[in-house]
């Protein structure tokens, strides 16, 4: 196996590990290829020039990733040049299923069903327990040069992340 292990998660009282860590804060981020809820095939080149909050996250099926997108989608509404990426290994179809049944405006689900290789890129793929194969929680705040500007790994899946740093590194204040 390549790369260094050194993230972990928690997980029911246990501690699993990830591959890898979360590109460091000023790297350039490392281009991605996921499908979107139209089935395509995107890269970074699909928000070229726009700034983004990349979520990554076990399942929108799950109960903090189900609020954390909901809640990033609704601090992200007001920001023109946004994209919000909420990204896991649910299908396309569960992705559109979720913004739909929550009537999302800026989340875009993007599944990495078809393309090997994020999880290891991102360092965010489980290693082992329950939850392994699948991505540990994160937040990565990613400029219009596609420069990391601001990374948050969650190591407690039951934790939401800090939405006040993630809008700070844009520049943007929020009132919550």
């Amino acid at each position: 196996m390549s790369g260094t292990i050194v993230a972990k998660i928690r997980f029911e009282n246990s501690s699993y590990r990830t591959h890898g860590e979360l590109p460091r804060v000023g790297a350039h981020a490392p281009d991605v290829s996921l499908v979107n809820t139209k089935l395509q095939d995107v890269s970074f080149a699909n928000w070229m020039g726009r700034r983004k909050i990349m979520y990554i996250g076990i399942s929108v099926d799950t109960e903090v990733c189900a609020r954390t997108v909901i809640r990033f989608d609704e601090y992200a509404a007001s920001v023109d040049d946004l994209a919000f990426l909420v990204v896991s290994y649910d299908l396309p179809y569960a992705h559109k299923r979720f913004r739909e049944a929550h009537d999302l405006q800026r989340a875009e689900g993007l599944s990495a069903i078809r393309h090997a290789g994020f999880g290891e890129n991102y360092g965010v793929r489980i290693l082992d327990g329950p939850l392994a194969g699948m991505f540990s929680p994160a937040v990565l705040v990613i400029d219009e040069n596609n420069t990391i500007v601001h990374r948050e790994h969650i190591e407690d899946i039951r934790t939401e992340p800090d939405y006040v740093a993630a809008f700070r590194a844009l520049g943007i204040e929020l009132n919550v």
